[in-house]
């Protein structure tokens, strides 16, 4: 099973849309809220390469980026194969 973290906000549809995606795909997550501290939003930022929107996605430590950039990886194939084709 992959390893997923997503750093989201609890108002944010584009998280909501990622978490649904991998729902779809049957695979389970950890959320990281980081809109009541300061110090994992930077923690966040740091990790994502300076960017600061919600979500940002990780599996297996790799930085896939935001909601936009899940679906389009999914899309081409892309997103399978780092689930280790759990769909």
């Amino acid at each position: 099973m992959p390893r997923i973290e997503i750093y989201t906000t609890p108002v944010c549809p584009y998280c909501v849309r990622a978490k649904a995606l991998f729902k779809k795909k049957g695979v389970t997550w950890t959320e990281i809220d980081v809109a009541a501290d300061e110090a994992v939003r930077t923690a966040m930022i740091a990790r994502a390469g300076g960017k600061r929107t919600v979500p940002q996605i990780f599996i297996n430590d790799q930085h896939v980026g935001g909601c936009d950039d899940l679906y389009a990886l999914d899309k081409t194939g892309g997103l399978d194969p780092l689930l280790g084709a759990a769909s």
